[in-house]
């Protein structure tokens, strides 16, 4: 799959032009979904040095791009085939419609390939069986 990923406010705290603190987990996470053979595209609309800095913030901590702002390295704005509209399979942007999930919720939603209404039914139940045996063992007859 291939997965672009916002840098401010997604991978660090929102502090543009300056670098925010990294999100708990979240280089990490996109390094193990590297592994897992994801192909991971910095998109970001930071440029010139501002750009170089969050590439070189997340190289420094293991994080290597596939390919930043563009579908593939090799992409420049002189190509004949270049788009600025990147085809990625998902997109990572804490500008999403109900806001950045934390990072751990991101990976399980990209390694088992739930969406955001699977993984909400799947909280809703875990919280509902949990008060469920709260109930039981106050109440073990019932």
């Amino acid at each position: 799959m291939i997965i672009a990923v916002d840098f401010d406010g997604t991978i660090v705290e929102h502090k543009y032009p300056e670098m925010g603190k990294e999100l708990p987990f979240a280089i990490e996470t996109l390094k193990k979904l590297q592994e897992e053979r994801h192909r991971i595209i910095l998109w970001s609309v930071r440029e010139g040095k501002l750009l170089q800095d969050a590439i070189e913030f997340c190289r420094e901590r293991g994080l290597e791009f596939y390919a930043v702002n563009s579908n593939y390295a090799e992409e420049t704005l002189e190509s004949t085939h270049y788009s600025r509209k990147l085809k990625a399979d998902l997109f990572i942007d804490d500008r999403n419609l109900g806001g950045l999930p934390e990072w751990g919720m991101i990976y399980q939603m990209v390694h088992e390939q739930l969406s955001y209404e699977e993984i909400f039914k799947r909280l809703n139940n875990t919280e509902k069986n949990k008060k469920r045996n709260v109930w039981k063992k106050i109440f073990p007859k019932c």
